[in-house]
């Protein structure tokens, strides 16, 4: 049980996005100043983690939600707003179509993945916000393989197995029903490989 709550909070739907920034300033062959990425990763951090965890314990302070896995439906839709605002903001501030082509539309790819959610939210769908985190960056590190022709076979392995733990941990914590993982993956998967085209 401690060991897929482990996982669970590892693979927290809040840290992907800034996961997969960091993949990408990895893996990108183009030079970047050291204290450019520094600067972008600081503050991609208090945007899309520092942020929302100070709005997440405002609103269980109000009682709008009780717990951070954002259990029921009605309990996701402020929440999927905030986050919703907070990617607008960080591709109006952070990261621009110019200069850093392939992380902007991995974010408009989130933003799209959140609109989802937030939609199937308002009519009482539940999504795991889990999948759509971990198979959203695991879609990203493979078309940026593809793209800038690098072998990350041994990443996207673990990407893929860590996707499936996931899975697995949310249904040993009972957090979801398979319908629910399977329309977190889609959610997640299916805005990153609409956008490709745009930068691939």
């Amino acid at each position: 049980m401690n060991f897929f709550k482990t996982v669970s909070y590892l693979f927290h739907p809040i840290v992907m996005p800034i996961t997969g920034a960091i993949i990408y300033f990895i893996v990108a062959p183009r030079f970047l100043p050291e204290e450019v990425i520094q600067s972008k990763i600081y503050g991609l951090f208090i945007i899309t983690v520092l942020i929302p965890i100070v709005c997440y314990f405002l609103l269980k302070t109000i009682g709008a939600v009780t717990s951070i896995n954002l259990d029921t439906t009605t309990q996701r839709k402020i929440p999927l707003v905030i986050q919703s605002a907070l990617f607008l903001l960080v591709l109006r501030t952070i990261v621009d179509s110019y200069n850093y082509p392939e992380l902007y539309f991995f974010f408009v790819g989130t933003l799209f993945s959140a609109l989802c959610a937030f939609f199937m939210a308002m009519f009482n769908v539940k999504a795991s916000l889990h999948m759509i985190g971990v198979a959203s960056v695991t879609m990203f590190l493979i078309i940026l393989s593809i793209h800038f022709g690098v072998n990350l076979t041994n990443s996207i392995a673990i990407a893929s197995i860590s996707t499936g733990l996931v899975a697995t941990s949310r249904l040993f914590l009972k957090a979801h029903n398979p319908l629910e993982l399977t329309l977190g993956i889609f959610i997640g998967v299916f805005p990153q490989i609409l956008l490709v085209n745009f930068w691939l």
